[in-house]
């Protein structure tokens, strides 16, 4: 099974992360090792796969938290495993539980208040980015759990890049112009929805050696990212899980 991880995280022993890929248990075309009961996979194949992807990094299925994702700029703290509702972002204060994103091309952005002990995980494709849902999980953080920007450490998952993420008009004319390239199409803009993202950190007061950006494109790496915009409906899910250990000293 391959699984990517972050050396940001690493330094943290308190935490567990990783983030799936298309590679595990031998699965095969279309959906590979694929994490979401959504997409028309055998549901009994995405159950073992989910269920050996959380016991690879030490977890286990009945301790993680999910979400179905509505592309929307809703934030939700979440105290117990299980599904949570519809929403893009979860924020938890509770060890052992974990948070997942799952992606196929979006930008997924992981968060750990090492100071105050509480993780994020959201969700932000370009509709989310859009509604600056990063931003709004960031002052949800700094309001009710009175997170300071020095105290946060971020990872941004493996994505769709920007000379693979061609927009119509209707979408690039609600980015700033430095988001965007022209493309070889004369009706599109490429749009680089990372860094939308990455800005939105920087912006919040969030050190640039505390932020990681995984530099993977999903879009391109074919035989190891699921991408909806290469593959469309025949496109698995990656999940991305960040967990804080329980009994941690």
């Amino acid at each position: 099974m391959k699984i990517i991880r972050s050396e940001l995280f690493q330094k943290f022993p308190e935490l567990v992360f990783g983030f799936s890929t298309k590679i595990g248990l031998n699965r095969t075309k279309p959906y590979d090792f694929n994490l979401s009961f959504t997409v028309g996979d055998d549901p009994e194949n995405v159950k073992q796969n989910r269920d050996a992807f959380f016991s690879e990094i030490g977890l286990k299925t009945s301790q993680i938290a999910f979400q179905k994702q509505v592309r929307e700029d809703e934030i939700r703290i979440v105290e117990k495993p299980g599904m949570a509702g519809e929403s893009d972002a979860l924020i938890t204060n509770v060890k052992g539980l974990g948070l997942t994103i799952s992606t196929a091309d979006c930008t997924a952005i992981f968060i750990y208040d090492k100071k105050n002990e509480i993780i994020a995980g959201v969700h932000s494709g370009w509709q989310g980015t859009q509604k600056k849902i990063l931003n709004k999980t960031l002052q949800k953080l700094s309001l009710s759990f009175n997170s300071q920007p020095e105290n946060l450490f971020c990872f941004i998952g493996p994505s769709i890049s920007q000379k693979n993420y061609e927009v119509g008009k209707d979408v690039s004319e609600l980015f700033e112009e430095k988001y965007l390239e022209s493309s070889i199409n004369p009706d599109k803009k490429l749009l680089d929805v990372r860094q939308v993202n990455i800005d939105m950190l920087l912006e919040f007061g969030i050190l640039k050696e505390n932020i990681e950006i995984s530099s993977l494109c999903s879009f391109a790496e074919k035989d190891l990212l699921h991408s909806y915009r290469r593959d469309g409906k025949l496109s698995g899910r990656a999940l991305g899980v960040i967990t804080m250990k329980e009994n941690y000293v």
